[in-house]
């Protein structure tokens, strides 16, 4: 079996090339790609994998447009739950949708699925029903979050969000400087609820407001980027999604 990871976090990428030697020994990683144009370009020129594990969001766009623009026969498993409607459409299929970090038990019944498959209709059927629902006006995005200060339930509106911040907690900082627990256990939970266009996911730590940003800085190894003076931070954004990042601030 030749499986193509397409997933823009190095980690990630890692961890599940690890669980799929420990479930298949027998199986070949025949890349790992970080981007759509990656993947787009390796694609056109190397034979199509037997099965694609792809995250859906990448550092310079969405994997969906990969597979509208080729012709793939082959059968994909996606690695995170983006939208709404892409979880319900996989959920009809025997094509599963994973969670990161990807859990061992849910990898390999998602393989099992695609040894089940008998034909290759489903794939078909199954991306017509991701990309007929994909981008639709009515996904509503969280506005409220409740936080935990001193055992005191705290409203936070979206507006007053400066960024999220995971240390052995994840944390959500106002605008005012004030620092909440927040009642999400996971950085891609909290994603899945902001509106992108106002959160940017930096990396496994940070999702910053965009009216928290006040300077960028290109350095050798991507760009680092400096919050308003109150909050005393920096973080640096890896080339890879560098270009997103800059795509997302301008």
């Amino acid at each position: 079996m030749n499986i193509l990871i397409i997933e823009d976090e190095t980690w990630a990428a890692k961890d599940l090339q690890n669980l799929l030697q420990r479930i298949e020994p027998s199986a070949k990683i025949v890349d790992a790609l970080t981007s759509v144009a990656a993947a787009v370009k390796w694609l056109k020129a190397n034979p199509a994998p037997d099965l694609i594990l792809s995250d859906i969001q990448l550092s310079d766009g969405i994997s969906f447009s990969i597979f509208e623009s080729l012709q793939l026969k082959c059968p994909i498993i996606f690695t995170t739950a983006y939208d709404d409607y892409a979880i319900r459409a996989f959920k009809l299929n025997s094509i599963d949708y994973l969670l990161k970090p990807v859990d061992e038990k849910e990898l390999k019944g998602a393989l099992d699925k695609y040894k089940a498959l008998s034909s290759e209709s489903i794939l078909g059927e199954q991306l017509k029903t991701v990309m007929a629902h994909w981008g639709q006006p009515n996904k509503k995005y969280k506005e409220r979050f409740l936080t935990l200060h001193r055992n005191t339930l705290v409203p936070v509106v979206q507006q007053q969000i400066a960024f999220f911040h995971k240390e052995e907690l994840i944390y959500l900082h106002t605008l005012e400087n004030e620092k909440f627990i927040s009642e999400h256990h996971t950085m891609d939970e909290i994603e899945s609820l902001l509106n992108p266009e106002l959160f940017f996911r930096v990396n496994r730590q940070y999702i910053i407001h965009i009216q928290s940003v006040d300077r960028i800085k290109t350095t050798h190894k991507g760009l680092t980027v400096q919050l308003k003076p109150v909050f005393h931070t920096e973080m640096d954004i890896s080339r890879e999604k560098a270009v997103a990042f800059k795509n997302w601030v301008g």
